[in-house]
């Protein structure tokens, strides 16, 4: 079951996420956001609600470059190499970022983190693997809700350098 509203009451996408896509002139986004009974809060809880395959939900992930924090967009069905994100950052530990740093950085609880509408700006890097695909999905502000975008529309609106830092398949 799922629902989507168009206004700013009533929308499925949490408010500062629907704003932030107004803002971008993205108002038919608002629109397209699903929302479900359940909690979308990992990729692979996303991917079943909406029926799609794993690869096909874009992560939003925070991490620690250094002490600064960093968003990484990252397909639901890989993992994100450190090692990678570093050598790409050039900066001499990353982390995964705390749960209050998350919310302190973007303004949304780990779960429901989007790709972009952020509180404050941060760099941005985007997976290639994200273009394996003509539409992703991504969290649209909270852990229930969700929105799909072509990945070259939310590389461009999340203003992501596009690099390869996804795990290696050994």
């Amino acid at each position: 079951m799922t629902t989507s509203a168009t206004g700013t009451e009533g929308s499925a996408a949490h408010p500062r996420f629907a704003e932030a896509l107004r803002e971008l002139g993205l108002e038919d986004v608002v629109g397209r956001v699903r929302r479900f009974p359940d909690a979308t809060r990992t990729a692979a809880e996303a991917a079943a609600a909406i029926g799609c395959e794993l690869s096909e939900i874009c992560k939003s992930l925070i991490f620690a470059a250094d002490g600064e924090p960093v968003l990484v967009l990252m397909d639901g069905a890989s993992r994100v190499d450190l090692g990678r994100v570093r050598e790409e950052l050039g900066a001499g530990r990353v982390t995964r970022a705390k749960a209050d740093v998350v919310r302190e950085t973007t303004g949304y609880a780990i779960g429901g983190v989007p790709p972009f509408g952020h509180r404050t700006r941060t760099r941005v890097l985007a997976d290639r693997s994200l273009l394996d695909h003509p539409v992703v999905w991504a969290a649209a502000g909270t852990p229930y809700a969700v929105f799909p975008m072509p990945p070259k529309d939310l590389i461009t609106h999340a203003g992501a350098a596009l690099v390869d830092v996804r795990e290696r398949e050994e």
